[in-house]
């Protein structure tokens, strides 16, 4: 047999030149085969601030009018899971996993004193117009002095008791103890 030449064996990767829609096929094939997208996951975790609160108490141990942070405010911290899914390393989807407070935050505690300071005692006013024989009350300079609610005629009077530390001019301690006017 010659000048006979037998047609190569057919397979299925063997394209025929000759039918334009079989190439076509092939080509669209390999092209979706390039198009196929890298999908990768990831667990990505994120934190965010969680506020204080602010309270306010009332004491009665600090003068009123008087406010201050007796405890200072932290905040606290929130942490989210989530799996990320990527497609060509670009973001497509994020599904929470897991939230949970990691920190608790801290309340601020402001104290507004209550308490009502008492009077301020008066100071003792200096008397000039005092013996200066006697101590413990001010027995008044003039011509005659009596122990108050006693039988004395004055014109003036002390209330007593009071101590003798010099002469005792007005005759208040009269039993010598050197206290005048018990």
């Amino acid at each position: 047999m010659t000048g006979i030449t037998a047609p190569p064996p057919q397979n299925s990767n063997t394209i025929s030149k000759t039918n334009p829609d079989e190439i076509a096929a092939v080509e669209s094939n390999q092209t979706e085969l390039k198009k196929a997208p890298v999908i990768t996951t990831d667990t990505v975790t994120e934190t965010e601030a969680v506020p204080f609160e602010s309270k306010t108490v009332e004491s009665a141990s600090v003068n009123k009018g008087t406010t201050t942070i007796t405890t200072q405010g932290v905040n606290g911290v929130k942490t989210r899971t989530f799996t990320v899914t990527y497609e060509d390393g670009k973001e497509s989807k994020r599904e929470l996993t897991n939230e949970e407070i990691t920190r608790q935050p801290i309340a601020q505690v402001t104290t507004v004193g209550t308490k009502v300071a008492a009077a301020p005692k008066p100071k003792p006013v200096a008397q000039t117009n005092c013996d200066s024989n006697y101590s413990g009350a001010c027995v008044p300079i003039a011509s005659d002095v009596d122990c108050a609610g006693g039988s004395g005629n004055g014109p003036a009077y002390v209330s007593g008791p009071v101590t003798v530390v010099g002469s005792d001019i007005y005759g208040l301690d009269r039993d010598g103890n050197g206290v005048g006017c018990e």
